[in-house]
C-alpha cells in the first residue's frame, strides 16, 4: 500500500478511570502513521477526566471533548464524529483495548475489498477487570480452527437473527456513518441499530485474527440489558420496528421473527409487561406462529 488513509479512533469514556489510560495507549500505539485520536468524556464522576488530562500532557494533537452533562454513547460519539477527518473510524470504549495491528489490518482489508464493503470486524479476547483473558469471542477447536464459519459479505439477515459480531472489533468507513447520519441518538445503545441499517446497504468483511480485547464488567451493557430501569430493551424494540420496514424477503422476516421471539421471552422473564406486549404484536405481524402465539397471548393477559 503506497498511501496511508487516515483513521480516526473515537474513545468514549464514562467512569472508566481504572482503564482509560490503557485504552488510550492502545490507540496511540497503533502501527499506522496516519492516525487521529479523539477522546470524549461523557460527564464522568470518578476521576476519569484527571486521568485523561494527565495522559494528554505531552500529546497536544489529541482532541479532548469534555461533556458537562451525560448524553449517552450515541450522542457523545456523534459529537466526535463531526470532528473526525479519517476515512475509517473505530469506536473504542475506554475500558477496551486495541492490539497494535488492529488499524493496519482493517485498513488493508477494506482498501482491498472496495467501497461496497463498509465494515471490517475481527475476533476478540474477553478480559475481566484485571485484564485476565477469559475466552475468545468465536469458539475454536484445539487446533485453533473456527468451529463455525463467521458470516461475512451481505450479513443483513444474520445480524437480525443473532449476535455474532464483537462490537469493539469493528472498523467502519466514515462514509457509511455519514450516509446513515451517525448513530441514532434516540436509542440507548448503538450496535444493533448500526448493524441493521448498515448491513442493508454495505457488505461486512471479517479477518480471522484476535485484534481487540473487550473488557467484561458487572456494570457493562450486557449485565444491565434487562433490568427494570433499563432503556436498552425499548431501544431493541425500536430497532426491530425499523428492521420490519427494511426487510425484503420471507427469509429476512423469519430471521427478524426469531429475534423478536427471543426478546419477547426476555421481556416476559424480566417482567417488562408493556414491552412484552409490543414485541408480541410486532412478532405476530412479521412471523405469526399459531400455537406459540396462543401461548404468549395467554401469558400476557
Amino acid at each position: 500500500m503506497l498511501s496511508y488513509p487516515p483513521v480516526s479512533i473515537i474513545c468514549l469514556c464514562h467512569n472508566h478511570a481504572p482503564y482509560v489510560q490503557e485504552a488510550l495507549q492502545s490507540a496511540w500505539g497503533q502501527a499506522w502513521p496516519s492516525l487521529e485520536l479523539i477522546v470524549v468524556d461523557d460527564a464522568s464522576t470518578d476521576g476519569s477526566v484527571e486521568v485523561i488530562r494527565e495522559w494528554l500532557q505531552d500529546k497536544p494533537e489529541v482532541q479532548f471533548i469534555r461533556l458537562e452533562q451525560n448524553v449517552g454513547n450515541c450522542r457523545a460519539f456523534n459529537q466526535a464524529l463531526a470532528r473526525a477527518r479519517g476515512a475509517y473510524v473505530i469506536d473504542l470504549a475506554a475500558d477496551d483495548v486495541l492490539l497494535p495491528e488492529r488499524v493496519r489490518v482493517g485498513v488493508e482489508a477494506l482498501e482491498a475489498a472496495g467501497p461496497q464493503w463498509g465494515v471490517h470486524f475481527t475476533d476478540a479476547w474477553y478480559i475481566n477487570a484485571q485484564g485476565k483473558v477469559l475466552k475468545a469471542h468465536y469458539k475454536r477447536d484445539i487446533h485453533g480452527t473456527l468451529r463455525q464459519p463467521v458470516p461475512q459479505g451481505w450479513v443483513y439477515r444474520q445480524v437480525l437473527e443473532r449476535y455474532f459480531i464483537c462490537t469493539p472489533s469493528m472498523m467502519m468507513r466514515r462514509s457509511v456513518l455519514e450516509a446513515l447520519g451517525g448513530y441514532d441518538e434516540q436509542l440507548a445503545y448503538e450496535d444493533f441499530d448500526f448493524w441493521v441499517r448498515s448491513a442493508r446497504q454495505w457488505q461486512y468483511c471479517y479477518t480471522d485474527q484476535i485484534l481487540v480485547k473487550k473488557r467484561v464488567l458487572p456494570r457493562s451493557w450486557g449485565a444491565r440489558q434487562y433490568q427494570a430501569e433499563s432503556r436498552q430493551l425499548a431501544s431493541t424494540l425500536a430497532v426491530c420496528q425499523k428492521a420490519k420496514t427494511l426487510n425484503r424477503t420471507p427469509e429476512e422476516d423469519y430471521a427478524l421473527g426469531r429475534r423478536l421471539r427471543y426478546e419477547l421471552r426476555q421481556a416476559i422473564r424480566h417482567k417488562h409487561r408493556e414491552l412484552a406486549k409490543a414485541f408480541f404484536q410486532l412478532k405476530r405481524e412479521v412471523w405469526p406462529e399459531s400455537w406459540r402465539d396462543w401461548l404468549y397471548a395467554r401469558l400476557l393477559r
